[in-house]
Parts: structure tokens; C-alpha cells; sequence
């Protein structure tokens, strides 16, 4: 699936709405070669320096890629596919949300501790909450005044440095939205981001889709804060209790309230998100992150959404 070139279909869909190819100096090589050039990377994992002559210079598509990465063209792109996918019903919307930690090679380290690149809309992401590390689609990391580390999403671990990826699932295994932190923030802080960055646009009038049927997940986003959120939109959701959240109601009798509903039978299409993490995985470019900058990563990831939402 992810090795293959654009196909004439998938080139007609996604060539309108990229940026004009031109500017003073000449013709910008094709769009159509150059994002050949990134699937190429995308599914190897290479190195820019290694990609094949047929995608003709590597500074060019990695010039390219960058970029798309920082102005959210490559979000854009999913939008519109899962736009098209939604207008003829595609879309399962019966989500799952959970998270996956991803090595950083030796090669992510080095990024300046010091940019000028800093969110223009850190709004309802984790950098308004002061929590350094998370990077959204579309908003370059915001390391001014973080540490190198924290400011591009990596977080220590005993094997290196690791970052996590966000990521919520429809019903059909493909990405809905994601955003990355770094590898040891807990899964349930960024419930909320992940959910408001789901947004499908109508292809003729109405405003964008952002509210799912219901939401599964597991454990580790059992706590009040986040089944409120849920309570306040109306969105019926499947998470089960934590064993210290059951014993510190029951001794409580009625005065703890009513335990919150679960559907068993619901909960086991969970696997969903795991399998739409496995398929963005096959991307090797995103299961070891090789890219220095938070913001590059998460358009790398990003391409990969597009691409299984292409070819699903």
C-alpha cells in the first residue's frame, strides 16, 4: 500500500489544492513527483540524501516537505479526503482513541534549543495548558524558552528519547486526528485535544463535522475530567473504571453516586485504533521517528493519515 506512486485518481483528488507551482525563479519541479518522492521516504525510512533519481533532487522534496509540514497543507489534504470519504457516508463514526510511544533514533536528537518558530494558534492544545513537549498539526513546536528536548516532543526514557503519538480511529481503522507529545506524557491529558482536533468538512454547505456517535477507550482515560467533557457535548462513550476509582465510591454507598455505564460488547471494537495505529506504522519514517523538529514529525505523520486514507 504505501510503496506505490499516486495513482491517476488519488493525483486528480489532491492536485487542486496544492500551492501554485511557480515563482520568480522558474517552474517548481512537479507536485505529483515530489510527493512520490516523500511516499518513497515515508514507507523506507531513508534518508533524503538516499531517495532514487526518478524524484529528482532531495533537497527539493525535502524543501518541500517542510513547509507542507509547518502551514498545515498536509492536514488540509486529510481533511478534504475524509471530507469526500464523509459526503458518501465512509466514515464509521464510532471512534477509539488511544496513543502509541515511538522511538526516536540518534538522528531526532540535535534539534536548536532556541527557534523563532512559534505556534500562531496554540489554542486548545497543551502549550495553552503550559505543557511543554506537545506539538499539533499544522503549529510548528514552540521551543522558546524549553529546553531542546521538551520544546521539539522528546521524552526521556532508559532506551533514549521516545515520543507519543495521539491519535483517534473511526470505526474503518484510519486516523481521524492526532498530535504528538513527548513519549512520557500521561495518555489521558491530551483527551481533549485529540477530540478537538477531529474536523470533517462538508463538501457543499454546513459547518465541519467534529462531534463522533461515541467514543471508545481503555483505562487510561478514566478519570471524572474526561467523561464531564464527554457528559457536556452529549457524546455517549465506553471507558472503563479503574480499580481504585471502583473502591473509592463503593464504601460510599449512594452518596457516591451512580457507577457510570459500560457496554462490553461495545468496548470490544476497540481494536480499531489499534489496528489504525498498525496501519500507520507500516510507515517506517513514522514508526522510528528520524526527524529532528516536533513539528517535521507530525507532518510526516500526517502524510502517512492522507496516504491510508487514499488507499483504504
Amino acid at each position: 500500500m504505501s510503496r506505490g506512486d499516486l495513482t491517476d485518481e488519488e493525483w486528480v483528488m489532491l492536485e487542486p489544492l496544492l500551492p501554485v507551482s511557480g515563482n520568480r525563479c522558474g517552474r517548481w519541479r512537479s507536485h505529483r513527483q515530489v510527493i512520490n518522492g516523500i511516499i518513497h521516504r515515508l514507507s523506507t525510512g531513508a534518508q533524503w540524501r538516499e531517495r532514487p533519481q526518478r524524484f529528482g533532487p532531495w533537497q527539493t522534496v525535502h524543501k518541500r516537505h517542510l513547509p507542507w509540514s509547518a502551514d498545515g497543507t498536509w492536514d488540509r489534504l486529510v481533511q478534504h479526503v475524509q471530507a469526500v470519504a464523509d459526503a458518501t457516508g465512509g466514515i464509521d463514526w464510532d471512534i477509539n482513541i488511544d496513543s502509541t510511544s515511538v522511538r526516536a533514533h540518534q538522528h531526532a536528537a540535535g534539534a536548536p534549543k532556541h527557534s523563532s518558530l512559534v505556534s500562531s494558534n496554540p489554542s486548545k492544545n497543551g502549550e495553552a495548558r503550559g505543557e511543554p513537549g506537545t506539538v499539533a498539526s499544522g503549529e510548528p513546536a514552540r521551543s522558546v524558552g524549553e529546553s531542546g528536548a521538551a520544546g521539539e516532543a522528546h521524552g526521556r526514557s532508559r532506551g533514549g528519547l521516545t515520543t507519543k503519538l495521539h491519535l483517534s480511529g473511526d470505526g474503518k481503522c484510519r486516523p481521524l486526528s492526532l498530535l504528538i507529545t513527548s513519549g512520557q506524557r500521561a495518555d489521558c491529558t491530551q483527551f481533549e485535544s485529540v477530540m478537538d482536533k477531529i474536523r470533517v468538512p462538508r463538501l457543499g454547505q454546513g459547518r465541519p463535522r467534529r462531534t463522533p456517535a461515541n467514543v471508545g477507550a481503555d483505562k487510561a482515560y478514566s478519570n471524572r475530567q474526561i467523561r464531564f467533557y464527554l457528559r457536556q457535548r452529549g457524546i455517549r462513550h465506553v471507558i472503563p473504571e479503574q480499580k481504585g476509582h471502583k473502591a473509592a465510591w463503593l464504601p460510599r454507598g449512594g452518596r457516591g453516586g451512580r457507577p457510570p455505564g459500560f457496554d462490553r460488547d461495545r468496548y470490544k471494537y476497540r481494536h480499531t485504533v489499534e489496528r489504525a495505529i498498525g496501519k500507520l506504522k507500516q510507515f517506517r519514517a513514522v514508526a522510528t521517528r528520524y526527524d529532528k523538529r516536533g513539528y517535521v514529525y507530525l507532518g510526516t505523520a500526517t502524510a502517512g493519515t492522507l496516504f491510508i486514507w487514499l488507499r483504504s
